[in-house]
């Protein structure tokens, strides 16, 4: 059995190394802190990889462990969470000094990178994977590790809202309040809570946003100009692609903001249901779940604009 396996893994490991996807959400944070204290709970000694950390999350418990680099040049054990891809996976130049990957996620996309994938694609977030997997290894899952998880599932659930959720989700959070989790100050904290940048960007993303195809897309963006005029930190930009979808009649939300490189784009796109925007993003070498993917697209404002509108027209 697959669980069995991982427990064998990390019993046999003794430096083992924690990574997750580049711009980092509330999940992919919440499930690499969560490893990282269960880890360490069974007498590990876990790195945990994480850049651009977004200050949102540095209330969670063992957000002070998190580094840029490694510590260590090899490591016994790598485990990838909440990513999908080992193109998007940030520290994946030590996969190849590592004997062993352990792949845990819950997106449909992923391509099975791991020498052990565990992946539930029907699983609303990594966290909600983790409390099963934690609670087989028998490992406590105490206030600490609690926080963390429910960051992620709150996060990667729009607050519950989502169709991914399930009758197991809210099983999970009642026995995590059970112990005592706070989950009314994590549900203020990651969703209500705005830094003056991300209020920033959303104002200049709102004042640009249209609506094309008789209301049933709306598309907005950000600049690297803008980003830095507003002094923006990392993860301000979250929850941006999130107003669009929520506007009558719109089927497809898209938002493009620019990286580095002068002409290329991250796009984050969001459906109601009826569009499969995981489809549309993979064309362009991304993906993520039906209703909420992403990609890395070529081109200025209007060019990348027009590239996804084309795909788009294809299933609306």
């Amino acid at each position: 059995m697959t669980l069995d396996n991982i427990l064998e893994e990390i019993k046999n490991a003794e430096n083992i190394l924690i990574l997750t996807h580049e711009s980092p959400d509330g999940d992919a944070i919440g499930s690499s802190l969560a490893m990282n204290l269960a880890l360490k709970q069974i007498g590990k000694n876990p790195d945990v990889i994480i850049r651009d950390f977004p200050r949102t999350f540095m209330f969670l418990p063992g957000s002070k462990d998190v580094k840029e680099e490694a510590s260590k040049d090899n490591y016994d054990l790598i485990i990838a969470l909440d990513c999908a891809d080992l193109k998007r996976l940030v520290g994946k130049e030590y996969v190849e000094k590592t004997n062993k990957v352990i792949n845990i996620d819950h997106h449909g996309s992923n391509v099975m990178y791991g020498d052990i994938n565990f992946i539930n694609p029907v699983a609303p977030a990594c966290c909600e994977i983790l409390v099963g997997m934690l609670e087989y290894f028998d490992i406590s899952i105490n206030i600490e590790i609690g926080t963390c998880i429910l960051a992620g599932i709150i996060t990667d659930t729009g607050g519950f809202k989502y169709s991914s959720v399930t009758a197991e989700t809210f099983e999970f959070t009642a026995e995590l309040l059970r112990k005592g989790v706070n989950v009314s100050d994590i549900y203020t904290k990651v969703l209500e809570t705005r830094t003056k940048g991300n209020f920033e960007l959303l104002r200049r993303s709102m004042d640009r946003l249209e609506l094309l195809e008789d209301g049933k897309v709306a598309f907005t963006y950000i600049t690297k100009k803008d980003e830095e005029e507003v002094n923006a930190e990392p993860g301000d930009h979250e929850g941006i692609v999130e107003n669009g979808r929520s506007i009558e009649g719109v089927k497809v939300s898209i938002f493009i903001r620019q990286k580095d490189e002068e002409n290329s784009y991250k796009v984050s796109m969001r459906s109601n249901g009826s569009v499969n925007v995981s489809d549309i993003c993979y064309i362009f070498g991304g993906g993520g779940h039906p209703n909420a993917a992403g990609a890395l697209v070529q081109g200025n404002v209007n060019e990348v604009k027009e590239k996804l509108l084309k795909e788009v027209r294809k299933v609306i």
